[in-house]
């Protein structure tokens, strides 16, 4: 899905995209069954802890991780895709992809909250308003080409894609379908929602608390999953509760019955042997800005940095001895694209090698020990982002000790979400990032490094790689997982050149009390299964 990413820096974050609320890993998946099949409890309410307030509740204005999990509860998808990672139904019943046509046919008998029935007019009306850069939907470019085309004949919707866009179908499970009212007048959906989905919002008190209430005659969920299915609560109250610790006690006492822990927490909830689901995702990815004037500008800077740190180290610290090496660029489950195209590519530990490479790239160690070049030092700024928790400063401390043996002054900049967001996209003052990216497929990820810089496209590191551009656009041509091999492949080139360094993977966990449910990215409102216990 070439051409511009439009407001997909949202969806950017460390593990807040998981974890703190703060943005998104993309989440394509949905399923309709429960993770349990007997002893549950139908009707009451499901409390679920975010860490952060949506803000404004336009499914398709915001790709932020908080939005997205609360979009899910009240708005469907066309298509929904199983753990195996398969297409499934939702409100598609049947679909065809013939090159750049595709052919969906809807489900009859779907209906709005307000009762008000959901047409294939609908679902056009949906596709051509994301599709179109000037709405600056982060949907744009990511789920659906820019320019695609969307019509209605009867019960069918025709799309026409502008270029190759192997995994369409994926793209099309992951954006939120809003009906007819909120499309004519998107006010409506800033404080309201307006969807076909299992619930709907009942109550909002931002910053506090969100009510939303389940919908009696919904049969059109993930493979006809439906709202009388057993176990399933009568309300569903999403309240915002930033401090982690706080939510641990809250899931241990019982008065949430799920939330996403990360931090220290962890170790107390696990002991007292809760319900718990795992999301994998890449936790520890490392950008170096290459906007002209840069230092890291220069291929033999970025290797120099990346060899003069133990990533191996660096990933035990960020993730308390939990992660694993990084393998891909795409790791969040259903994987599209699974393989290594990491352990090969990126740059060994090596400081001498490091220092030896700037020696030569002219940056001299001056009586202070640290370097420069035509009198300007080797002074960088790295940000990482605060949401991740205390072993992302830990890890970001060792980093800079280390980058310190090798004659490089840098300066920490430890922010939240919103700043770093702007400090990538906006001003533009950083040299150094840790901020992961997760999708589920890699055409997802092609406008980060191709392409227009911000504000225009979503290039904030200003990556030029011909060998990455080049094999990804063979790699477009490829239908699904048969291109995987071009895509990793493609992958690798980036990580040689040390445009981006991912180096560590790690296992979120939802934890449960007094209910179970299934994860894939965010959780799935319709495996939500009240327990006795």
């Amino acid at each position: 899905m070439s051409g511009p990413y439009r407001t997909l820096r949202r969806m950017i974050t460390p593990m807040a995209c998981l974890v703190a609320g703060g943005c998104l890993a993309t989440a394509l998946a949905g399923c309709g069954g429960g993770p349990a099949a007997g002893g549950v409890v139908s009707g009451g309410t499901f409390t679920f802890a975010s860490a952060a307030d949506p803000g404004n509740l336009d499914p398709q204005a915001s790709a932020s991780g908080t939005l997205f999990q609360f979009a899910y509860f009240a708005y469907d998808r066309l298509l929904s895709i199983d753990p195996k990672g398969e297409i499934r139904t939702q409100l598609a019943k049947s679909w065809q992809v013939d090159g750049k046509q595709v052919k969906l046919t809807m489900n009859k008998g779907v209906t709005c909250s307000d009762g008000s029935s959901f047409t294939a007019q609908t679902a056009a009306d949906n596709i051509n308003y994301i599709a179109d850069p000037k709405n600056a939907s982060p949907y744009t470019g990511l789920m659906l080409p820019v320019g695609a085309r969307a019509t209605a004949d009867a019960n069918t919707v025709n799309i026409t894609l502008p270029q190759d866009a192997p995994f369409v179908l994926n793209g099309l499970a992951g954006v939120p379908m809003v009906c007819a009212k909120g499309l004519a007048d998107r006010k409506v959906l800033v404080n309201s929602t307006d969807g076909t989905g299992p619930y709907q919002l009942a109550a909002a008190t931002p910053n506090d608390q969100y009510t939303f209430t389940k919908r009696a005659g919904y049969t059109w969920g993930p493979d006809g999953a439906t709202t009388a299915q057993p176990g399933l609560p009568d309300k569903v109250v999403v309240k915002v509760v930033p401090n982690e610790s706080t939510v641990a006690n809250l899931v241990l006492s019982g008065q949430i019955n799920a939330a996403v822990v990360l931090g220290p927490d962890v170790k107390r909830l696990e002991a007292a042997k809760v319900f718990s689901a795992d999301v994998p995702a890449l936790i520890g990815q490392m950008w170096y800005n290459q906007a002209p004037g840069r230092p890291s500008a220069d291929r033999a800077v970025r290797l120099a940095l990346t060899q003069a740190v133990d990533l191996a180290q660096l990933r035990q610290v960020l993730t308390s001895g939990k992660g694993e090496p990084a393998t891909a660029l795409t790791v969040t489950a259903p994987v599209a694209c699974p393989g290594n195209s990491v352990s090969k590519a990126v740059p060994t530990h090596d400081l001498a090698a490091a220092k030896a490479a700037l020696d030569a790239a002219g940056w001299v160690p001056g009586s202070d020990g640290i370097r420069a070049k035509g009198g300007k030092p080797l002074a960088l700024t790295f940000v990482y982002n605060t949401q991740s928790g205390p072993a992302a400063s830990s890890a970001a401390e060792l980093a800079v000790q280390q980058w310190g043996q090798l004659g490089v002054k840098v300066t920490l900049s430890g922010q939240d979400t919103t700043a770093s967001t702007n400090t990538l996209y906006t001003t533009g003052n950083w040299d150094i990032a840790w901020e992961p990216v997760n999708v589920y497929t890699p055409d997802q990820l092609v406008g980060f490094f191709v392409g227009s810089n911000p504000p225009q496209g979503n290039n904030f590191a200003h990556i030029d790689n011909p060998a990455y551009a080049g094999a990804a656009a063979q790699a477009m041509k490829t239908a699904g997982a048969a291109g995987c091999p071009q895509w990793l492949s493609a992958e690798s080139n980036l990580f040689r050149d040390a445009d981006v360094v991912p180096f560590a993977n790690e296992v979120a966990k939802y934890f449960g009390s007094g209910a179970k449910f299934s994860v894939t990215g965010v959780l799935l409102p319709l495996s939500i299964r009240m327990t006795a216990g």
